[in-house]
């Protein structure tokens, strides 16, 4: 399966358009890296969209076990939760990099999906694509070999699918993260991200991972 590219770059949604159909009631908020946006168990009173950075959404077991559910970039929303009846956060976030976001409280966002149709129909429509990419993941998990998901989830991070992109940046991840996100050990994820490196599919610096379009080979064989 190839890698299913952003909300932004599919749906064409970005600030001006959020600011244009809400308002002033919309606040722009910045967290440092490292930086918890909220945390487990707080009232889900807000959404969040990302202008600038990315976010580590994880969630935490009753047996104290904490798992990454995702890592959100340019052009997602998160935190929404609230918007379907949730009245406390599922899972916590943390700012991966230093991040611009825009707040906007659950009622103003209610009120302007039922007024503003435009924001209404690409808000579903990141909805939907965000659902697809969840089942994507959760179909690799249950039949894709470990080599597989690990590129898979390097390839989301770097969120290729866009035309002429041959390779890209991204902050570096620890590899107890992507053990979270593929479903596999950190054991492994170091035995293949060797495998990548040597062969020229990523190169690894002290704080960045660059990404190859090539290593969409990994994904496509058979």
């Amino acid at each position: 399966m190839e890698p299913t590219t952003t909300a932004k770059n599919d749906h064409d949604f970005n600030s001006r358009k959020i600011l244009a159909a809400i308002g002033k009631d919309v606040k722009v908020v910045t967290f440092l890296k490292g930086q918890a946006i909220f945390a487990q168990g707080d009232a889900a009173g807000t959404v969040f969209y990302i202008q600038e950075g990315k976010v580590r959404l994880t969630v935490v077991s009753k047996f104290g076990k904490e798992v990454t559910l995702s890592i959100l970039s340019e052009g997602e929303f998160f935190g929404d939760g609230g918007l379907a009846g949730q009245p406390l956060r599922m899972g916590s976030a943390t700012a991966l990099a230093d991040c611009k976001l825009l707040q906007i409280d659950k009622k103003t966002m209610m009120l302007a999906l039922h007024r503003e149709r435009t924001l209404s129909d690409l808000y579903v429509a990141y909805l939907l694509a965000r659902n697809l990419r969840y089942h994507e993941a959760l179909v690799d998990q249950l039949f894709d070999p470990c080599e597989k998901r690990i590129a898979r989830v390097l390839l989301l991070l770097a969120h290729f699918g866009k035309e002429g992109t041959s390779k890209t940046v991204i902050p570096k991840v620890n590899q107890e993260t992507l053990a979270d996100m593929a479903g596999t050990t950190r054991l492994r994820v170091s035995f293949f991200m060797n495998r990548f490196r040597e062969s020229g599919f990523l190169a690894v610096s002290k704080s960045k991972l660059q990404i190859h379009r090539s290593l969409l080979n990994v994904v496509l064989r058979g």
